[in-house]
């Protein structure tokens, strides 16, 4: 893909020349190309290359660069546009991954600046210990950047009290694409020089005056107008604010290097009231009744979009919490004070006794940011509704006066059925206090007839907000989805402003041309379109959620980029290697780019033999996070041993797919024999060659095996009476750990069950599938489905210690053989441990315990949360994510300092510092393995625990 650049250059000249003036990493390999090919957008560009810039002064030199090479730029936050603002066929600037700095806090004055890169939340964390934070806080807050909400006049649920971004920056530093660099702000009528910089000044202040009036009367009179360019901020009245008019223009004028940003206080106390009506169209009448109370935030659900997170099995608890209706509102307020934010609530109430609404109210903290997480997960819930079509943007984000909220929700459910897009898949919900509306809808974006068919929705769609003095989109930006737009919204004289505006900035058209101003067609460059076609690709996994289709499985992403977050809070765990690297590559995201660019065969055209996403799979733990933690349940750890296993496949693997996906095999062989194998895996010289034979880390201590197998030292011991089950003797714990097998033995006689062990060796597949050995995979699970088939008919409960092997039965294993019904009840009957003794009274043990979670009991299955507390423990769940041993993947060559560096971020550190009085519990293998190697303490398996208390 040698395409020249507008000079001529070629992208191998331009390549070395950034390489020669940058400091940072300059990317133009095929991986990088696909990984940012796309945002969260209906579009798909191609870019030229890839720059992350070490520091700001280092962009601005790659920007020089460009210029000398007449190659377009996009600057780049966290891509998560959604109107196609983030890809281009353009030198990409990613600041994320070094540019993220809060370079200085001004406490008193309630402003800082930071560089372009920084994260919300991580920008946030920072601010809070003077009590401080930015006010808009999208919905994307965990990866969106600063320097991204300023290009997009980001807003979000709190824009309700703050406003929009624009409202909140009060200075930029900005760089001209031809080289100015310079601080813009509110600025003098009359800049003195005759330099580059008062030359702009002069004609901004030209234009201004030549369209006086159209700016003064052609911009909607509503709070959420984010389309078009923000000429009005430079009405004398407004203060002649370049930087505000700066803000919003999505890359197309100016590379912003640092913000100035105003901050607010944090409230200390919040409450909130859900209001319930019959329907959204009265929900959005209610509104201009409740905006005199003020409210911190106002946001609107529909039963649609309910239902769809009820069928996703997102955020569940609060959607039984809900009071009736099928249209809510959820009202927060806040305050200094408990009672400040209470009698606001309460205020409320009063006001609307006598309204048709159902009311709930709420002031406990957890509740209420349940139903905010309802609120967030919409994008994700209505992207990809089950068995339906998938829903994609377009018209995502439209905002009218709240005043016409009611009306206008009518208006647009009529004319989406109109179009026949089913008003089962398209939810309307939204920034109700300020009248901005989302949707996802099921265009066609396939077919000639289903492309036609969107732009006529969007084009009449405009004129319905035309109608109402809206705005084409109250957050999301214009890019190429409305840029087309502009003219039915502002007229032919606001337009023609837009492209002089531009002009004065960037008269070559080289900042991310084909943005707004001489707008690439709606419905071009689409990440699908009539050209989109690729081979059948068959699959070993049955992938249910994306019929069947590992192809639909890889656009399964809609680039909304939580996976991007810079720390695993809440319990949370994805993503671990994106949290060492900061690679966009070695996120979900990232990673389903990759995927998704291999499947279409253009970019990445080695199919199932390409290094590109073979190495961007390579650092990727398995570890399933994406599959519970994501939005859209991405599921890269399943993508990752698919993708292994026809790599690899007629191919010499690497050693460590043989040496531990054969571990099962090898353990049965060395439990025979313990001591022996130990001296052998021991002895510091003989173990070094047997990890440099078996692609192990040499900075890996081989585990010890066990003096007596688990299995062995059960068939030494009497029956026991009572309910039957099986209790599943997992590699790890057979060889390895057996008196986690003998401490649940003695619990689970103690809890009244009658033990018994398959009466041959059982193995789940686990190190198979995780290095994509499929194929093995699915003779293992066959042969032991055979061994334990008396059992499953019989309705046995199996019950798992290992929770990798458990999480085996639950997903993994159904996926491979799905038309096997023996599976099919077995991952029925599969439980774990503490799911096994839900009913059960165990000791009190008034311990204090650390706990890790294993990565696949967060993702698959239940927490052991309710048994810990009902046996008196302390429980304190460590926000580590994952240990990063991962079962092979920190074993093997290459992977240690990744490895080491996921556990050193939370897990370690605080396992170093506890006391001696708290006890580690950590129930994965994986867990315990990495601590023990990298800390003077032993975790103990909760079975452990409960057994020392009998």
């Amino acid at each position: 893909m040698d395409v020249e650049t507008g000079s001529g250059r070629t992208p191998g000249g331009l390549a070395g020349a950034l390489q020669a003036a940058v400091d940072g990493e300059v990317r133009f390999d095929a991986g990088s190309l696909a990984t940012y090919s796309c945002d969260s957008s209906n579009y798909r560009q191609i870019p030229l290359g890839v720059v992350v810039p070490r520091t700001v002064d280092a962009a601005v030199a790659a920007v020089e660069v460009c210029r000398q090479a007449d190659a377009p730029v996009l600057s780049r936050g966290g891509g998560t546009s959604l109107a196609g603002q983030t890809t281009n066929a353009a030198v990409v600037i990613d600041w994320t991954k070094y540019c993220n700095h809060l370079v200085s806090v001004d406490a008193a004055a309630r402003t800082c600046v930071v560089e372009p890169g920084i994260a919300l939340d991580d920008l946030n964390r920072e601010l809070a210990s003077d009590g401080l934070m930015f006010g808009p806080k999208p919905s994307t807050h965990q990866s969106c950047t600063i320097g991204g909400m300023v290009g997009n006049n980001s807003c979000g649920a709190s824009a309700q009290a703050y406003g929009k971004t624009v409202d909140n920056v009060r200075r930029l530093e900005v760089l001209t694409y031809d080289g100015v660099r310079m601080w813009v702000g509110p600025t003098d009528e009359v800049v003195e020089g005759n330099d580059r910089q008062a030359e702009i000044h002069r004609e901004l202040r030209a234009l201004r005056d030549r369209h006086l009036g159209e700016l003064r009367t052609g911009y909607p009179k509503i709070p959420r107008r984010v389309s078009g360019y923000n000429l009005d901020a430079l009405l004398p009245e407004n203060g002649f604010d370049v930087a505000k008019a700066l803000v919003g223009s999505e890359g197309t004028l100016v590379t912003v290097l640092h913000a100035e940003l105003e901050l607010v206080k944090v409230p200390k106390y919040q409450v909130m009231v859900v209001l319930g009506y019959p329907s959204l169209e009265e929900a959005g009448h209610a509104v201009r009744r409740i905006l005199p109370h003020k409210p911190w935030q106002l946001e609107g659900l529909d039963q649609v979009l309910i239902d769809l997170e009820h069928d996703e099995h997102k955020v569940d608890t609060a959607i039984e919490r809900l009071p009736a209706g099928h249209g809510w509102l959820t009202v927060q307020f806040a305050g200094d004070t408990f009672e400040e934010a209470d009698r606001a609530a309460h205020g409320l109430m009063d006001d609307l006794k006598d309204d048709e609404a159902t009311v709930s109210y709420l002031d406990d903290p957890g509740r209420e940011q349940q139903l905010i997480e309802l609120r967030e997960a919409g994008l994700g819930a209505t992207a990809h509704p089950a068995a339906k079509h998938e829903n994609w943007e377009g018209w995502e984000d439209s905002a009218v006066h709240p005043d016409d909220l009611g009306d206008y929700l009518h208006d647009l459910r009529e004319l989406l059925n109109r179009f026949g897009y089913d008003e089962t898949e398209t939810s309307l919900y939204g920034h109700f206090g300020q009248g901005c509306v989302h949707t996802r809808t099921p265009f066609e974006l396939r077919t000639a007839d289903g492309i036609a068919h969107y732009r006529d929705f969007v084009e009449q769609a405009a004129r319905l907000v035309k109608r109402y003095d809206g705005s084409l989109s109250g957050e999301h930006g214009d890019g190429q989805s409305r840029g087309e737009l502009l003219t039915t919204m502002f007229g032919p004289e606001l337009v023609r402003a837009f492209g002089e505006f531009k002009a004065i900035f960037d008269p070559r058209n080289r900042m991310n041309p084909g943005k707004i101003v001489d707008p690439n067609p709606l419905d071009s460059h689409l990440r699908l379109g009539t050209s989109f076609a690729h081979q059948a690709l068959p699959s070993e996994f049955s992938y249910p959620r994306d019929d069947g289709k590992f192809s639909k499985a890889t656009m399964r992403c809609v680039g909304i980029g939580k996976c991007r977050q810079s720390s695993s809070a809440e319990g949370e765990v994805m993503c671990p290697s994106y949290l060492v690297t900061r690679e966009e590559e070695h996120s979900p995201r990232g990673r389903s780019r990759l995927l998704f660019e291999m499947v279409r065969g253009e970019v990445i055209p080695d199919g199932w033999r390409s290094t590109e996403v073979r190495d961007a799979l390579d650092l990727c733990l398995a570890c399933k996070g994406c599959k519970v933690d994501c939005p859209v349940g991405v599921d890269v750890a399943t993508y990752k041993a698919e993708f292994l296993s026809h790599h690899y496949r007629h191919r010499l693997r690497p050693m460590a797919h043989y040496s531990m996906g054969w571990l099962p095999v090898a353990a049965q062989l060395g439990g025979r024999a313990p001591r022996a194998v130990n001296a052998v895996t021991q002895a510091p010289r003989l173990a070094k060659l047997l990890k440099r034979a078996g692609g192990i880390a040499d900075e890996r201590q081989l585990p010890r095996f066990a003096e007596q197998p688990f299995t062995e030292w059960f068939a030494q011991r009497p029956q026991s009476r009572g309910r039957r089950v099986v209790l599943w003797p997992d590699t790890f714990t057979n060889f390895f750990h057996p008196s986690i097998g003998r401490a649940a033995v003695e619990v689970l006689e103690a809890a009244g069950y009658q033990v018994t062990i398959p009466e041959r060796p059982v193995c789940c597949g686990l190190t198979w599938i995780s290095t994509g050995q499929l194929g093995v995979a699915k003779r293992v699970l066959r042969r032991t489905l055979g061994v334990l088939r008396e059992a499953i008919r019989a309705g046995v409960p199996v019950v798992g210690l290992e929770p990798s092997c458990s999480a085996v039965f639950r997903s993994d294993a159904p996926e491979l053989l799905p038309d096997d019904e023996d599976l099919r009840r077995l991952s029925k009957q599969f439980v774990t441990f503490a799911e096994l003794l839900k009913d059960w009274d165990p000791p009190r043990l008034g311990v204090h315990a650390m706990v890790q979670t294993h990565c696949h009991q967060h993702a698959v299955l239940s927490s052991d949360a309710d048994l810990m507390q009902r046996a008196g423990i302390e429980r304190e769940q460590l926000d580590s994510g994952c240990c990063g041993l991962a079962g092979n993947f920190g074993f093997e060559r290459g992977h240690y300092d990744v490895s080491m560096a996921a556990a050193e971020r939370v897990l370690l550190p605080k396992v170093r510092a506890a006391g001696n009085d708290t006890v580690i519990v950590a129930d994965g293998f994986s867990c315990r393995t990495q601590i023990e190697q990298a800390t003077d303490r032993r975790a103990v398996h909760l079975a452990e625990l409960l057994a020392g208390g009998l």
